[in-house]
């Protein structure tokens, strides 16, 4: 999700972050040459001058910064005690002992407090630290994780796969746990996490299993991938969650686009993939219909029959409880418009609807068609890196705006 850029012309120099890159205050830029020009000629006396006297002032200035502090810790407690002299000196009366003696005890309790203050503070601050370093490793392996997806794609398909496999091997664990320490964790249960599953039941397990092949095709490129739409998936480099999230909805139908149509020899690796030389429509709804009820009924029965003490309390929070009170959504209004007592079961069959419908572009087109599929990836991945787009100028445009 950072902003795309055009890359600066070979004369011109930015003195300005760019708004997209937030980690970094200093602009990469170009060495400008001429015809006469040479390499040593970019190591000028007056460059080699300024690297050298400005590490010099910045050395200077940091010693006089500390130098300064530790005047004013020591002026500070001069007057700390000349003002307690002064008034303890003022105080010659009986009486004015017992209020010297009550100005002591609560100047131990301010300094208590000012350095449980200081103990907070430095917490707070090493937390931030410790948040920011989070984040910018985060950025880079969003960032490094496109650029690997894209050499895969382009110089080894084969190997799309096994790159999908291991991203979700550190990706979903992590989910996992974020997920039950928030008690988020039965929003795991949802659709996309099953069909991730069988997804890697069919390459490992079950390759040559042609039913389980086109569930998993149809499933990836309809509900999967149109989640990026329905779940306002963005491409957000230093937001794990955002990430992930964007990882599960479209790393599977790039995966089974690659299997279809650019996976060298692919018959030899996914036998299945002789059995289906085109889809049946009928077929292949019927087969993504039958997976898609399974999983309906285990998650009716686990979740919203077994758990739904823990829901209607509020203790746990599922995909259903978290659309019906989302107010502002087109599907929340219109589960709001049902009785409660049909609320779960028109869910659930809108939920089918939405499924099947999802799928017909992967049954009708994507499937026989490379150009099409490859089409309807980048716009899949458009909508992400919009999404992404609008986080990055609206959260931290206000921010810079603020600052």
């Amino acid at each position: 999700m950072a902003k795309g850029q055009r890359p600066p012309s070979p004369i011109q120099r930015s003195d300005t972050p760019s708004p997209g890159f937030g980690f970094f205050s200093v602009p990469f830029e170009r060495w400008v040459r001429d015809d006469l020009s040479d390499f040593a000629s970019g190591f000028t006396l007056l460059d080699t001058m300024e690297t050298y006297f400005d590490s010099r002032i910045d050395l200077l200035q940091r010693n006089l910064a500390k130098h300064s502090d530790r005047l004013k810790v020591k002026a500070d407690k001069a007057f700390q005690e000349m003002f307690k002299k002064d008034f303890v000196n003022k105080l010659k009366s009986p009486s004015g002992e017992i209020l010297a003696d009550n100005l002591e005890r609560e100047m131990q309790k301010f300094k208590i407090k000012v350095s449980q203050r200081m103990t907070s503070l430095t917490a707070s601050w090493e937390s931030a630290k410790i948040v920011r370093t989070r984040e910018k490793l985060t950025f880079m392996f969003g960032v490094m994780s496109l650029l690997f997806t894209a050499l895969i794609f382009g110089m080894y398909p084969q190997w799309m796969h096994i790159s999908y496999t291991l991203q979700a091997g550190y990706l979903l664990p992590v989910r996992a746990y974020y997920y039950k320490k928030r008690s988020w964790h039965y929003f795991l249960f949802d659709l996309c996490y099953y069909c991730t599953i069988l997804n890697f039941v069919f390459i490992w397990l079950l390759p040559g299993n042609a039913a389980l092949f086109v569930a998993c095709y149809c499933l990836s490129h309809g509900s999967l991938a149109s989640a990026v739409i329905t779940w306002r998936n963005s491409l957000v480099f230093h937001d794990s969650d955002k990430v992930t999230s964007l990882f599960i909805h479209i790393y599977a139908p790039v995966t089974f686009t690659v299997i279809r149509h650019y996976y060298p020899d692919a018959k030899t690796r996914f036998p299945a993939l002789a059995e289906v030389p085109h889809l049946e429509p009928f077929r292949a709804l019927l087969l993504s219909a039958i997976i898609y009820a399974i999983w309906q009924l285990l998650y009716w029965k686990f979740v919203l029959i077994n758990r739904r003490k823990k829901i209607e309390s509020g203790q746990r929070t599922t995909s259903f409880s978290w659309l019906l009170n989302d107010k502002r959504g087109v599907i929340g209004r219109t589960l709001a418009a049902f009785r409660p007592e049909l609320r779960e079961v028109a869910f659930m069959l809108g939920q089918l609807i939405y499924s099947v419908l999802t799928e017909l572009p992967a049954v009708f087109l994507l499937y026989d068609s490379s150009f099409w599929s490859g089409l309807f990836l980048l716009f899949i991945f458009a909508v992400s890196v919009w999404n992404g787009g609008g986080f990055y100028i609206e959260v931290f445009g206000r921010k810079y705006i603020r600052a």
